[in-house]
């Protein structure tokens, strides 16, 4: 559906007396639309604004800055892979292969979910240096998880060095998989194969 069509849809609900929690809601929502549609730099609150139908206040009560906005935005990512990687660590088998499994398939369907607008949030917060310390320490509370599901099967602790090799390899493979260079399925494998050949490593 291009801008042109989404637009009335989106100004429809901004006529609509919301709750603080709904329109906020209602932006994330529009904010992800023009990401979607037309990438990380045309994401400005003013734009936001006009095709959200409201007032550049009320998005800037809600976000204060397009940094707050963009920040927003990654930690929605964040949460959501967390809460994924949780409800499949719960009901997989506990073998290195299936929780391997789990965080391969998990990071790729998120990636692939939010679409190729990702790669463009994550850069974009690495050219403001209170993004990148938002996303560094969002990073770290990933990497313990995977530490500690996959601590287990190893025979020495895992380093930090290896758990950074574990994301930098279903960082780097998913953007690629969501920008098409190949099936996501082919993503899954390739950090599947990573991940055991780290923990059999270590």
């Amino acid at each position: 559906m291009s801008s042109k069509q989404t637009k009335p849809v989106e100004q429809a609900a901004a006529k609509k007396r919301l709750s603080k929690d709904e329109r906020s809601r209602q932006l994330m929502d529009v904010a992800w639309s023009i990401v979607r549609s037309e990438g990380t730099d045309a994401l400005t609150l003013g734009y936001l604004a006009e095709r959200a139908g409201v007032t550049k206040p009320v998005v800037y009560d809600h976000f204060g800055t397009r940094t707050g906005l963009l920040g927003i935005l990654y930690g929605e990512y964040d949460s959501r892979q967390h809460a994924r990687m949780d409800e499949a660590l719960r009901a997989s088998g506990k073998s290195l292969r299936a929780v391997a499994k789990v965080i391969a398939s998990t990071y790729v369907n998120c990636v692939m979910e939010m679409g190729r607008e990702m790669p463009g949030i994550s850069a974009a917060l690495a050219g403001s240096p209170e993004l990148d310390a938002l996303k560094k320490a969002l990073e770290a509370a990933f990497l313990v998880k995977c530490r500690d599901a996959l601590q287990p099967f190893a025979k020495q602790p895992m380093a930090p060095a290896a758990m950074r090799a574990v994301l930098g390899a279903a960082e780097a493979v998913s953007f690629a998989a969501a920008a098409g260079e190949f099936s996501p399925g082919d993503a899954e494998n390739e950090i599947y194969d990573a991940i055991v050949r780290i923990v059999q490593r270590a």
